[in-house]
Formats: structure tokens, C-alpha cells, sequence
């Protein structure tokens, strides 16, 4: 089974976006159980906690529900379990790779919008301090994502579904 995690600072509203908007696309494509996702913040601002209620509704919109996950931090565990660590900007990526508990996990980081293509940059920006406008945005920006993500692993580890 391969594991994802994606990562972001308080894991309410890019993290846990990414991980609905991936897992919702893996079960379309039959690959629900060949595949692990869950999501965490690189600070336990929000642990223990429901996504925004933001996010939950755009995605909700969307058929993605987020209403289960819970906020958690990333632990060192993390790093061994899970076979790719997805970050959602570059703060993300510099928290993690100082949590990062031994030095041949870094190559297990990542930034999630690299499998979007080249024009779209590194970065899901942060829709907390905007509107709602911002986590529409965050959506789009992880569905592409997800669909590259998605391609790379079938390329990587041969999956049919």
C-alpha cells in the first residue's frame, strides 16, 4: 500500500482539502484501497479539531467531504510511515524538513502543486484570512494537483483501477 500525507500549518484548511479532494478522486478511480491518505499541520494550532467550515462547504459543494477529519500535528512517526509527504508551501517544506527526524526521509518531501505542471508554481496559498473566494481556489489548485499526483503514482508503482 503506498501512503500520502499531505501537510500544511494548522491542518484545517489546505491539508485536509488536498486529502478529501485526493481520496474522493481515488475512489472514483477504484484506487481507494491501494492508497492511504490522511493529513496533518506542521503546528498543533487546531488539533483535535474539524476542518473549516469554509472549506467544508466549498468542498462539500464539490462532492469532497471533510467533515470526518480531525486536525492533528505530524509526529516523527510520520516520516516512516508514510511514502510521500506532501507540503502546500514553502514554510511547510522548511518545518518539515526540521522535524524531519533522520536525514533519509527528506526525499519523501514534497511540494503537492509540483504535479500540477510547471505554470503552477509551488504554492496553495492560504485561504484562512480571506473569503470564500480563497478556499474555491484552493480547491481548483488541488484537483489539479491531485489528477498529476494521481498520474505519477500509476507511472511509479504500476497501479491499475
Amino acid at each position: 500500500m503506498i501512503r500520502v500525507l499531505f501537510v500544511c500549518m494548522g491542518n484545517i484548511c489546505r491539508s485536509p482539502t488536498a486529502e478529501g479532494a485526493f481520496r474522493e478522486l481515488l475512489r472514483r478511480e477504484g484506487l481507494d484501497r491501494a492508497i492511504w491518505v490522511d493529513s496533518a499541520g506542521t503546528h498543533a494550532y487546531h488539533e483535535g479539531e474539524a476542518p473549516d467550515p469554509r472549506a467544508i462547504r466549498a468542498a462539500r459543494r464539490r462532492g469532497i467531504e471533510l467533515e470526518r477529519i480531525r486536525a492533528r500535528r505530524v509526529s516523527a512517526e510520520d516520516f516512516e510511515i508514510f511514502d510521500y509527504l506532501l507540503v502546500m508551501d514553502e514554510d511547510n517544506q522548511g518545518a518539515m524538513e526540521a522535524l524531519c527526524p533522520d536525514a533519509r526521509y527528506l526525499e519523501r518531501i514534497g511540494y503537492f502543486m509540483d504535479f500540477a505542471g510547471e505554470s503552477a508554481g509551488h504554492v496553495v496559498p492560504d485561504p484562512y484570512y480571506g473569503g470564500p473566494q480563497g478556499f474555491e481556489r484552493v480547491l481548483d489548485l488541488v484537483e489539479t494537483a491531485s489528477i498529476g499526483f494521481l498520474t505519477h503514482l500509476r507511472t511509479e508503482h504500476d497501479l491499475r483501477g
